[in-house]
């Protein structure tokens, strides 16, 4: 057999700006490649450190490097020219069922491959290029919802090689910018053009600004509420003409028919764009319902039915659109111009001009306006609107701006700010370091939004059981109509009998229970500083119990500290302090670096230095130097054993091995023949992680592991600090991926809390990957399912907490709406009447509703209890 070679390629350079992993263009590309001769198996990789990579395996007798490398290249150009993808907003909020409905529409334009739309209005198309074109699509999907995306066509320049639109927004941030567009209703459109030549996914486009959708009328968005109200009051009037009243019969039935005008206005529109798409849903059955008790002569009935039928889909409309504008709230956070420093002075320009290594000018109180490296000042920046941060954070100028732009992930954070956070008291300079729309303001803003777009595992569940649970209710009524036939009693009671099943059947409450829920969790966790990328990773974070820990980092600072100064019988700790700290503070090592700030932090501000010289590193033992004329040895306890005459006296090696066991790094100091004592040096535990400890158990988190690279005994010291349930020590990063498949095998769900970068196979192996400190980091932020977006571990019982509530509503809300759905079908059956059944129908959907949106104010201290334990993965 031949050997088989393989070739390594970052997916950036064949795939330009792929952001989701799991985008089907990496399939197609694999698809292409797994077909040619000599290629025998292409997959995705992800190494410890930077971005996902395709390897390909190849058989060199049959390709040559050179032929492997075209070959990926080529068909990776072909997949970018040949698949495009978009994602837009409609103006407005929708119904979940009108944005399946929405979904159902587009997908069948002659094209389009994909299509997702979320109850907030978020719509991500893919399409195919030799099918359609990118005008043709809009034009297309603007004709089919009735212009709920808006014209287009007028800002449309011809599809060219890397950006569809000449939108002058050329920026996420900037959606949300003009006052005509973004009025309190939130009607702005996002045109991200995941665009495959090119694969740009920010850019948006606010242009279409027309003024039709779906919801509007006479007056504005409110139309459908005010229609509502109007049925609600000819219905009020009607009844108490007919009850109390001695006005004309027909007085009261003209009062139910505009009842019925008002009530039934936007439901008939619905059900007709239903019936034209051949669609049977829930509107039309309440059509059919409410016509039925008007050929009975139940005029009230059928008047009350529609009046709340539209109460409740206005107040669904209201909830989604709560949650899309406690969103579209994070894209307003950008200021739109900027004060750019020039030679001659300052000059005010659009954030969407700037570039990178432009210096502006940040007054204080001002809200800062790109992502970038202080230069000049200090000042304190409230974070709180990217990171969720409560305390401001203290901001200093970077010692080389110019290499900490260069590293921005990796820049101190009291030298980087973001875009949208909000400038203290002191004037400051920064260093742009991102384009606007590639500022960690505008990824959270369209990483939200194509979140929404995303069904949840449940949201899945309640669709394909409405598909199923529509029709056997159709057959259900269908045999009832005609119950007279079996059963002695006219068919007047037995079609009002239907009507009333088909009333209580109707899983209106159902359609809205899971994604109110989800939508209001994405939006209250973004406002929260925690990035969750769509309802599954929401839901799955919701039901886990156990969660693992990378230990440097994460549980820890990642900076060791001096914990320990044993010195020997007769010696101060002084002493061994001043010699130690001569010696190391000639050293750029970590450990020396901690020995010195420890060192001087203990000795005090008055203390007489000494002074050593002739210093020399014995690699991987430790430092020798010269101190008051004697020679001066400080290393690890192997050191002293390689030594001439350097036994370890017995109170040193006791001491050295109790600071070992306690899970610390030592050092043995000797001054001439003299052991002065034991430094122990710890990467110390986060001041917060016992207590997120103590939050997450009583969350009902039951397993906390730790998988760590560091040997064992520091593992256990660090977990008995913090109080984990387990350590795992002495882990290579392919071994931590073991211990998470093991953990996933043992107890179902299991969440890797890590940095996103050195964590990122472990996390991607996880049921949920959540990264720490993810602000400004584009591999954190494209890893992770969950992002912390402060490096704050006081964030995650935040996270699990409310991803615990998220659980708890849905599942309060499938009994609310299942619950009531299996009561009134047999009550209806044996003489509910139409009037009460509406009354619990609709009750129900309102209950829903109001419950979900409870999730938009929660508070981290509440109290949640833990679910049942989920076993499946």
């Amino acid at each position: 057999m031949n050997d088989i070679e393989k070739l390594r390629l970052e997916l950036s350079l064949i795939l330009p700006n792929i952001e989701d992993e799991d985008d089907a263009c990496i399939k197609r590309l694999q698809e292409r490649l797994c077909g040619r001769p000599g290629v025998t198996n292409v997959h995705l990789v992800r190494p410890d450190e930077g971005a996902p990579q395709l390897c390909l395996h190849y058989d060199p007798t049959v390709l040559t490097l050179a032929r492997v490398r075209e070959l990926i290249h080529a068909s990776g150009a072909e997949v970018t020219a040949r698949y495009g993808h978009l994602t837009l907003r409609t103006r407005d909020s929708l119904h979940a069922r009108a944005a399946r409905s929405m979904a159902d529409n587009l997908r069948d334009i002659p094209g389009v491959v994909v299509s997702d739309v979320g109850p907030s209005g978020a719509v991500r198309l893919e399409f195919d290029r030799t099918l359609t074109s990118e005008t043709d699509l809009l034009k297309e999907a603007n004709r089919r919802t009735g212009g709920a995306l808006g014209e287009t066509s007028a800002e449309l320049a011809p599809p060219g090689p890397t950006k569809l639109f000449t939108s002058t927004t050329d920026s996420a941030q900037e959606a949300s910018k003009k006052p005509a567009v973004t009025a309190a209703a939130g009607k702005e459109q996002d045109h991200d053009d995941h665009d495959h030549a090119g694969h740009a996914h920010g850019p948006s486009d606010e242009g279409h600004s027309g003024h039709g959708h779906d919801h509007g009328g006479p007056f504005g968005e409110k139309s459908e509420l005010i229609f509502s109200l109007l049925a609600g009051g000819f219905l009020a009037a009607g009844w108490l003409l007919n009850r109390y009243g001695d006005s004309p019969a027909w007085l009261s039935i003209a009062l139910y028919v505009a009842a019925y005008a008002a009530g039934g206005y936007y439901t008939v529109k619905e059900a007709i764009d239903n019936l034209r798409a051949r669609r049977f849903e829930i509107d039309t059955l309440m059509l059919v319902a409410a016509a039925g008790a008007a050929a009975l002569g139940e005029w009230a009935e059928g008047a009350l039915l529609l009046f709340l039928f539209s109460l409740g889909h206005s107040l669904e409309h209201y909830a989604m659109g709560r949650a899309r504008r406690a969103i579209e709230a994070l894209a307003q956070l950008a200021p739109e111009t900027a004060m750019v420093r020039r030679e001659v002075g300052t000059e005010e320009v659009p954030v969407k001009t700037l570039q990178i290594g432009d210096v502006i000018v940040v007054k204080p109180n001002e809200r800062i306006a790109a992502d970038g490296v202080v230069t000049v000042g200090t000042s304190s920046v409230n974070q709180a609107p990217v990171t969720g941060e409560s305390v401001p954070v203290d901001k200093q100028p970077a010692a080389d701006p110019k290499a900490a732009l260069a590293a921005f992930d990796r820049t101190s954070p009291e030298n980087r700010v973001f875009a949208g956070t909000i400038n203290g008291s002191g004037a400051i300079e920064v260093m742009v370091a991102r384009m606007a729309d590639q500022s960690t303001m505008a990824r959270v803003v369209k990483m939200v939004t194509e979140a929404e777009a995303q069904r949840s595992p449940t949201q899945q569940f309640t669709e394909k059981f409405e598909r199923i649970f529509v029709p056997a209710i159709l057959a259900l009524v269908t045999l009832l109509l005609f119950a007279c036939l079996v059963i002695d009693e006219p068919f007047s009671t037995s079609f009002y009998r239907a009507m009333a099943v088909l009333v209580a059947a109707s899983p209106c409450a159902l359609a809205i229970s899971v994604p109110s829920a989800v939508l209001s969790g994405v939006a209250r966790a973004a406002r929260g500083g925690v990035l969750v990328k769509g309802g599954g990773p929401l839901e799955n974070l919701g039901t886990l119990t156990s969660i693992a820990f990378d230990k440097t980092g994460t549980l820890t600072e990642g900076k060791p500290r001096l914990t320990d100064a044993v010195p020997a019988d007769g010696v101060t700790e002084a002493q061994l302090l001043l010699v130690a700290l001569a010696v190391e503070e000639h050293s750029d090592h970590p450990l020396a670096s901690a020995v010195v700030g420890g060192a001087r932090a203990r000795l005090g501000e008055n203390f007489v230095a000494k002074v050593a010289s002739d210093v020399k590193s014995i690699t991987g033992r430790g430092v020798q130097a010269l101190v008051d004329g004697q020679p001066v040895h400080i290393g690890k306890p192997v050191l002293f054993s390689e030594l001439p005459n350097s036994a370890l006296p017995v109170p040193v090696a006791e001491a050295n091995a109790k600071l070992v066991a306690a899970g610390r790094t030592t050092m043995i100091v000797r001054m001439g023949q003299q052991f002065l004592g034991v430094l122990g040096v710890m990467d110390t535990p986060r001041p917060v992680a016992a207590e997120v400890m103590r939050e997450l158990r009583a969350l009902g988190i039951e397993r906390l592991i730790m998988i760590s690279g560091d040997n064992q005994a520091v593992a256990d010291a660090v977990a008995k600090t913090v109080g984990l349930t387990e350590a795992q020590g002495d882990l290579m990063p392919e071994q931590k991926v073991d211990a998470i498949k093991a953990l996933r095998d043992k107890h179902g769900k299991v969440a890797m809390v890590g940095d996103g970068v050195n964590d990122a196979p472990a996390m991607a192996n996880a049921t949920v990957g959540i990264a720490m400190g993810a602000a400004g980091s584009d591999v954190a932020l494209e890893t992770a399912d969950v992002a912390l977006m402060a490096d704050d571990l006081a964030h995650l019982p935040f996270a699990v907490g409310l991803s615990r509530s998220t659980s708890r509503i849905i599942k309060q809300n499938l009994w609310v709406s299942l619950g009531v759905v299996a009561v009134l079908i047999p009550a209806t059956i044996f003489g509910l009447n139409i009037g009460t059944a509406v009354l619990f129908h609709e009750g129900s959907t309102l209950l829903v509703v109001v419950n979900a949106l409870r999730l938009l104010a929660y508070k981290k201290n509440l109290a949640v209890p833990a679910p049942p334990a989920d076993k499946s993965s």
